[in-house]
């Protein structure tokens, strides 16, 4: 049985994940989530997948624009992926809520714990323990393949009461904000103005500006440039400038950019 698994992916967890779970299942294909587009989307598959992160414990722009446009097919089955550094929320069920407006079923949802990009709260783990969070990772996507391969029904995983009521509500009061948060990114001085900033955005956000990058408000909080700047000259507020930058140790700088559209 084919199936299609949709991801998006900032500093390389989600595209990990889809890579793990596409091998475990066989006959898949990925397409990365990137720009938001006109009309609508027809994956050419009976089990749909959907790969993403959790951005300030709900659903990115990107995921929901993705869920408004994809063809309503009741029959197929579809799952999702949530990857997360541990706190998953209510994100599935908001994205099961979303689906069913349009009569579509989530049929799984699945949260996967791998480490936190969000380098204003916390820089990168020890090596160490990115590699035990892998570990548990992998042997939690055995067990999604066998449940997808069968096609069961799971209740989408989620966070206890408290953390879904009260991040639920941060999320919302946050959303329409985040396009602008990226008025907190700069460039230090060791900035080269290679470009990889701006290649490596998936919402085309940064374009140079006198060989420095320069945000254009649109931004999606995923951290991207910041994570993937080989000279660590991208900062965000005050307090990153001695913090390890973190990206999936798997996944390539050449497996991101092959993720974004050309210019």
């Amino acid at each position: 049985m084919k199936t299609v698994i949709y991801f998006y992916t900032g500093t390389g967890n989600s595209l990990w994940t889809a890579r793990k779970l596409s091998e475990q299942l066989g006959n898949t294909e990925l397409y990365p989530l990137t720009l938001t587009g006109q009309g609508s989307i027809h994956p050419q598959a009976e089990n749909i997948g959907l790969v993403f992160p959790v951005h300030i414990w709900g659903m990115p722009s990107l995921v929901i624009d993705f869920v408004n446009r994809l063809e309503v097919k009741p029959a197929n089955y579809y799952f999702a992926i949530a990857a997360n550094a541990g706190q998953v929320a209510a994100t599935l069920l908001q994205l099961k809520k979303m689906m069913q407006a349009r009569g579509l079923n989530l049929s799984a949802g699945f949260s996967i714990n791998l480490p936190s990009n969000y380098i204003p709260w916390v820089g990168a783990p020890a090596q160490e323990k990115q590699q035990k969070k892998s570990n548990e990772a992998l042997k939690k996507i055995g067990l999604i393949s066998a449940i997808i391969k069968a096609k069961e029904a799971r209740n989408p995983d989620k966070g206890p009461l408290w953390q879904n009521i009260l991040f639920s509500a941060l999320y919302r009061m946050s959303f329409p904000q985040i396009p602008k948060m990226d008025k907190s990114f700069w460039a230090d001085a060791k900035c080269t103005g290679c470009l990889i900033c701006e290649k490596i955005c998936p919402v085309q956000n940064i374009l140079m500006s006198e060989g420095k990058p320069a945000w254009q408000h649109h931004c999606e909080q995923c951290f991207a440039c910041l994570q993937w700047c080989p000279e660590e000259a991208i900062q965000y507020g005050k307090n990153t400038t001695e913090k390890k930058r973190y990206h999936h140790p798997e996944i390539k700088l050449q497996d991101m950019l092959a993720c974004v559209p050309n210019k």
